[in-house]
C-alpha cells in the first residue's frame, strides 16, 4: 500500500492507484489523481461524470455500469476514453475515489 499526500492528508491508496478510505475524497483529491493519470485540467464533463459517479456509489455502494455512464452523460464510450485515457473504472471511478470496482483488472 502506497501513501500520497494531498493538502497535508495523507492517503492510502492500493497497488492500482485506488483510495482505500472512500469517506477522504474530495475535489483536490480527485485533481491530484487526475494529474497522476496525465489529466491537467478536469472541465465540466469530467466534473459532470466525476459526481455521477460518486453520486450513484454513495447511493448504491457499488460503480455505475459504462452502459450507465453512456445514458446519463450522452457521450460514447470513446469519449469517455478521451476525458479518462484509463477508461471509466481505472481512471473515471478511481479520480471519483470509489474503491476498485469489482471485474477491475
Amino acid at each position: 500500500m502506497e501513501v500520497i499526500l494531498v493538502d497535508g492528508m495523507e492517503l492510502h491508496i492500493d497497488g492500482d492507484g485506488f483510495l482505500q478510505d472512500p469517506q477522504l475524497w474530495n475535489e483536490r483529491v480527485a485533481e491530484e489523481f487526475a494529474r497522476i493519470d496525465g489529466i491537467d485540467e478536469l472541465g465540466p464533463k469530467h466534473w459532470e461524470m466525476i459526481r455521477y459517479i460518486r453520486g450513484f456509489w454513495e447511493q448504491s455502494d457499488m460503480a455505475p455500469t459504462v452502459r450507465n455512464l453512456c445514458r446519463h452523460t450522452g457521450l460514447r464510450l470513446q469519449e469517455i476514453y478521451a476525458l479518462f485515457p484509463r477508461g471509466p473504472a481505472r481512471g473515471a471511478c478511481r479520480i471519483a475515489g470509489l474503491p476498485k470496482p469489482d471485474g477491475c483488472v
